[in-house]
């Protein structure tokens, strides 16, 4: 990506093991910048990083559960002490629900999900912004989802932690837009990655789900996706600031 200003920036990736986020953190390693891979797997998060340091790049690894305080300091940390800085924070990590209505989700999964989904991009966002605030710049993208503008994309609980993501990202890009500070977020419908969806399709809401999923349209890829996380963090999007971008071929637009 010509004139993206990537070259020699610490970035932070989570979930960056697979999927989405494991695309993003080669496209931004592709652009020069030095990417710390954070993800729950510690062996997927090594192939990643491997990857990117056996192409000539530099990578860190952090395992763990983002929903930690202690993990995320860590995450942190080592990159400040390993890139000088932070400039980029890519909340990628997420899960599904089981597709429930609300009257049919439990307390553990609605627990989860949000900690995951929605926690997790807080506490992280959280610990960055002194390091972006002291450099007076920094771009946050968050992974919202289809299910973010909508409420037939996903189960209660997930749609909720989605909506969440699209609120923390407006609220950063107003809070912050005079201190230097970016927040976007991308909203990808459909798309090829090892996310795993456990269903019920006897549950109520599998049922009313499945007349809306006809829309959804050609599936994407994970590079489709990572392409517009990586041009949101870069110096060509330098005036975009609380924008949710669908990348979903149109589905949001049906």
């Amino acid at each position: 990506m010509s004139g993206s200003g990537l070259a020699g920036v610490g970035v932070i990736v989570t979930g960056a093991g697979s999927g989405i986020g494991r695309a993003a953190a080669l496209l931004f390693a592709a652009e020069g910048a030095k990417v710390l891979v954070a993800d729950l797997a510690a062996e997927a998060a090594e192939a990643t990083g491997a990857t990117i340091r056996e192409a000539g790049g530099v990578a860190e690894v952090v395992v763990g559960d983002l929903g930690e305080q202690a993990v995320v300091d860590r995450v942190v940390a080592t990159a400040v002490e390993s890139f000088g800085g932070v400039g980029v924070l890519v909340n990628n990590a997420g899960i599904m629900d089981r597709m429930n209505a609300l009257g049919d989700v439990g307390d553990a999964e609605w627990e989860r999900v949000i900690r995951v989904n929605l926690t997790a991009p807080f506490l992280l966002s959280r610990a960055v912004l002194p390091h972006m605030l002291a450099a007076g710049k920094g771009a946050i993208v968050n992974t919202a989802s289809e299910a973010s503008l909508r409420g037939s994309a996903a189960g209660a609980a997930y749609t909720a932690s989605k909506h969440g993501v699209v609120g923390l990202t407006k609220s950063l890009a107003v809070m912050y837009r005079d201190q230097g500070i970016r927040a976007n977020a991308i909203a990808p419908g459909g798309t090829r990655t090892g996310i795993a969806v456990q269903v019920d399709p006897e549950a109520s809401g599998p049922k009313v789900l499945g007349r809306y999923m006809g829309n959804l349209g050609r599936v994407s890829e994970a590079e489709e996706q990572a392409a517009a996380i990586v041009f949101l963090a870069s110096d060509a999007a330098s005036s975009l600031n609380g924008v949710v971008l669908p990348v979903d071929n149109g589905w949001s637009a049906v």
